[in-house]
């Protein structure tokens, strides 16, 4: 499989990532708490504040990995000719990739998990907590892959669609509650976020590996709305994009 193919990039896929967080995460959140002097900061403790980031890493990794960089080169590159000959689509073609790639995220997640596990960062998890957080983040993967999908296939228009990945990728670090827990933004934001599919992507999902108490009819009634209607504008695009393509020669 490509994603393998390279080893020591997909060596350094694995523990590049934790490597970050031991160097940078657990420094800054250990710097912050003795400068303050405080025990919790908005219910957080230091142990508690390094299993959430922990959380954050894992859940980035499973449900926030896949990108649409190879979907929009084919579209460019006009790759996507060959697809007219095959016994399977586009969007099948990309869906299994997105599967595949899914497979191996199942194994760096759990390859990290056992890692901050061993070195006593991550406090001991339940099987059933850890398989409900998994499933939280297969479900999260799925609406992030259409969002994937939706600026790939906006390769018909523009020369390159990097800054809509980079964008995307911003700013759901930004509101998903990647970057800090959404207890340290104002109430009244908070609240406005939670009609958005951003804080359902990544602190919800930590939320769920935490063992904490969340609401999972909540969860499924907001994002999966968004998961359909992201679904239905990428189907659109795809059909107006399609009938602007062309390619000679191949």
């Amino acid at each position: 499989m490509k994603y393998t193919a390279y080893r020591l990039n997909f060596f350094l896929q694995i523990i590049g990532p934790a490597i970050v967080f031991l160097f940078i995460k657990y420094n800054l959140w250990t710097a912050i708490f003795e400068s303050t002097g405080l025990d919790t900061i908005k219910g957080y403790t230091l142990s508690a504040m390094l299993t959430y980031h922990v959380w954050a890493f894992v859940v980035s990794q499973l449900a926030q990995g896949h990108t649409a960089l190879n979907l929009a080169l084919d579209i460019r590159m006009g790759r996507i000719s060959t697809y007219l000959i095959y016994p399977f689509n586009f969007w099948e073609f990309h869906t299994a990739s997105f599967i595949g790639f899914q497979m191996i995220q199942l194994c760096v997640t759990g390859f990290a998990i056992f890692f901050f596990s061993l070195i006593g960062i991550l406090p001991n998890i339940d099987f059933i907590t850890l398989l409900n957080g998994v499933a939280v983040c297969l479900f999260v993967s799925l609406f992030w892959f259409s969002l994937q999908y939706l600026t790939g296939v906006m390769a018909f228009w523009l020369e390159e669609t990097w800054i809509l990945r980079v964008m995307l990728q911003m700013i759901t670090v930004f509101l998903s509650g990647a970057i800090i827990p959404l207890e340290l933004y104002p109430d009244f934001f908070r609240e406005i976020l939670m009609y958005t599919p951003f804080p359902y992507l990544t602190y919800y999902p930590i939320k769920v590996f935490m063992g904490e108490p969340v609401s999972y009819s909540t969860f499924f009634s907001v994002l999966s709305p968004w998961l359909i209607g992201v679904s239905v504008i990428c189907t659109l695009v795809w059909k107006r994009g399609i009938k602007l393509y062309t390619a000679a020669g191949m």
